[in-house]
C-alpha cells in the first residue's frame, strides 16, 4: 500500500499563498493580492490586520443573509477580470480570473501539481496511443483540461454550468489550443450514457462538489452518489493506458475515505498516488486544500 503523501505544486511566479489564518487567505493572483475566506484556516494569521488591508486589492465580504454569498471591496486598481499564467515543463497556459459572487476567482492553484502529472502521464502514453483519450468531470475552468489538450490528447470537457464552460472555452483560446469537445451536462448521466455505448477513455480526472444541481435540475450529493459514480467510471477507464485523478474538497471526506472508495472500485491499481494537496503560505503554515488519489498505468 503507498503511503499517504502531502503534495504541493512548485514554485509558481504568478501565484503566492502570502498568510492564512482566523478563517481566512491572502494571495497573490498575478499583479493583484486577494482576501477571501478560508474555513480550513482554524490558526491565527501572521500579519496584523492592518497588513492585510494594506496588501489587498479585493477583499471578499459575505452575505449575512446568504453566507455562500458575498460581494468583494475593491480597491480603483483593481482589474475585473484580468490573467495569469502558469508555465512549467512543457505546460504553458494562461487563466482568466474573474471576482464572483461565491469567492471564486475561476483557478485552483493547489491543482498545479496534478495539472504537471496529467501532462506527464499524456505524454508516456502517447507512444502507444497517438490522441490519448481523456474525460475529464465536474471540469469547471479548465486547467485539467488545457494540461491534457496541450499534451496532444483528445480531451472532452464536462461540466452542468454553461457559463462555466464559456470560461473554460476562454481560457483555451487565451492558451492558443482548440478541439476541446464541450458537453454541457449532468456528469453522472453523461458517464452512464458512455457506459452503454462501449466507449473508454484513456484518463479520467473528476472534481465533484460536495452539493450540486445538474442543467435539468439533477441533484448531486456526493456522500450518496460518489459511489455508483467511481464505479460507472471503472467501466470508462482503458484497460491498457491509462490514469485516473479523482479530489474532492469536502471537509467530511479524509484520504482514507479515497482510498478505501478506490480500493473496491478498482482493486489493485497500479502506482498509486493518494493524500492532501496544501498550499504553505510565506510562514510556512500548510493550508490543506483538499484529498486526491490518482494511479496510472506508466510511472
Amino acid at each position: 500500500m503507498a503511503d499517504i503523501q502531502l503534495i504541493t505544486p512548485e514554485s509558481w511566479a504568478e501565484y503566492e499563498l502570502i498568510d492564512s489564518g482566523n478563517f481566512q487567505k491572502l494571495e497573490r493572483f498575478g499583479s493583484f493580492v486577494l482576501a477571501r475566506p478560508e474555513p480550513q484556516a482554524v490558526w491565527d494569521k501572521s500579519l496584523p490586520d492592518e497588513e492585510w488591508e494594506r496588501q489587498a486589492h479585493a477583499t471578499f465580504r459575505r452575505d449575512r443573509q446568504s453566507p455562500e454569498r458575498g460581494d468583494w471591496q475593491t480597491s480603483p486598481d483593481m482589474r475585473d477580470p484580468w490573467y495569469v499564467s502558469f508555465r512549467q515543463g512543457g505546460l504553458n497556459l494562461t487563466f482568466k480570473l474573474a471576482l464572483t459572487t461565491f469567492k471564486h476567482v475561476g483557478l485552483f492553484p493547489e491543482q498545479a501539481d496534478n495539472w504537471a502529472y496529467i501532462h506527464d502521464k499524456v505524454k508516456a502514453m502517447s507512444a502507444n496511443v497517438p490522441r490519448p483519450k481523456i474525460l475529464n468531470l465536474f471540469a469547471y475552468t479548465g486547467g485539467a483540461s488545457l494540461a491534457a489538450c496541450q499534451a496532444g490528447a483528445d480531451v472532452t470537457h464536462v461540466d452542468a454550468v454553461k457559463p462555466v464552460i464559456s470560461w473554460a472555452r476562454e481560457n483555451m483560446d487565451h492558451s492558443e489550443l482548440d478541439n476541446i469537445r464541450w458537453v454541457v451536462e449532468d456528469a453522472v448521466k453523461f458517464v452512464r450514457r458512455e457506459v452503454r455505448r462501449g466507449n473508454h477513455y484513456n484518463g479520467i480526472i473528476m472534481d465533484p462538489p460536495a452539493y450540486g444541481r445538474g442543467p435539468d435540475g439533477e441533484k448531486w450529493v456526493l456522500e450518496e452518489q460518489l459511489n455508483d459514480l467511481l464505479k460507472s467510471c471503472a467501466d470508462l477507464l482503458d484497460g491498457t493506458d491509462f490514469f485516473f485523478i479523482i479530489n474532492l474538497y469536502s471537509l467530511g471526506f479524509s484520504s482514507l475515505i479515497l482510498d478505501n472508495l478506490m480500493g473496491q472500485v478498482f482493486g489493485s491499481v497500479p502506482n498509486p498516488e493518494w493524500g492532501e494537496l496544501f498550499m504553505p503560505d510565506s510562514f510556512q503554515k500548510r493550508l490543506p486544500l483538499g484529498v486526491f488519489y490518482r494511479f496510472a498505468s506508466k510511472l
